[in-house]
């Protein structure tokens, strides 16, 4: 007798059981989970992962912390920044693509860059059999100056940094926002920045999570005596 959940409960689980909970009241973003195909994302040897909480690895792994954040971590970081459908995003980290998807599909235009080009080819193909037409996946890194200074709408970190990149926050038009996991391993923070106008931006930290760094941004001095 075969007792493995269907896709769709698994999903209905996820949803239920990590995402609500984790303050997630938005039902147009539940209803997003619900029925974007997560499992499209994931690579094939991890699929049977798809739903459960926890960070899914991604590559081969010679690269460390390579991994496709957990559903709950996705869904508020997308409640949170609350992308409009005029607006414009900046992903930096496209790992599985998912999250690029999640933005793409609240979103006018999304522009993920990916300093794995295997990953940005996989994530590529799996954005385009999805049919999200509205991404551009760049293989770049997403720690040097943006090329033309070029401004957004929304800046998302899918990963965590030390501290928030200054560059990233002149990319940012009036009003616009930018999702970053700060801080260390013991004691990470999501931090909202919107930018209020040419010289101020305001800071919120929402809730605590972590997740693996990005690879490239600095990371400050410790000096121990």
């Amino acid at each position: 007798m075969n007792t493995t959940p269907d896709l769709a409960q698994q999903r209905f689980n996820m949803i239920e059981q990590q995402i609500r909970p984790w303050n997630v009241y938005d039902p147009e973003i539940r209803e997003l989970l619900g029925t974007m195909r997560r499992e499209n994302y994931v690579p094939p040897k991890h699929r049977a992962l798809a739903f459960f909480d926890m960070e899914i690895p991604l590559g081969d792994g010679s690269v460390p912390g390579q991994v496709m954040l957990a559903p709950r971590v996705e869904a508020r970081i997308l409640q949170d920044l609350k992308v409009r459908k005029n607006e414009s995003v900046l992903e930096i980290g496209t790992g599985s693509g998912f999250m690029a998807a999640l933005l793409a599909s609240r979103a006018n235009r999304v522009l993920s860059l990916e300093i794995d080009p295997a990953l940005a080819q996989n994530a590529a193909e799996a954005l385009s059999r999805n049919d999200v037409d509205n991404v551009e996946v760049l293989h770049a890194d997403g720690a040097e100056p943006l090329p033309g200074g070029p401004v957004f709408d929304v800046i998302v970190l899918s990963g965590s940094v030390a501290q928030v990149p200054q560059n990233l926050l002149g990319s940012l038009t009036m009003g616009g926002r930018l999702a970053a996991i700060v801080g260390d391993e013991s004691m990470m923070r999501m931090q909202i920045i919107t930018r209020v106008d040419e010289k101020r931006w305001t800071t919120v930290e929402p809730w605590d999570t972590a997740a693996p760094r990005l690879l490239n941004f600095p990371e400050p001095s410790r000096f121990r005596f």
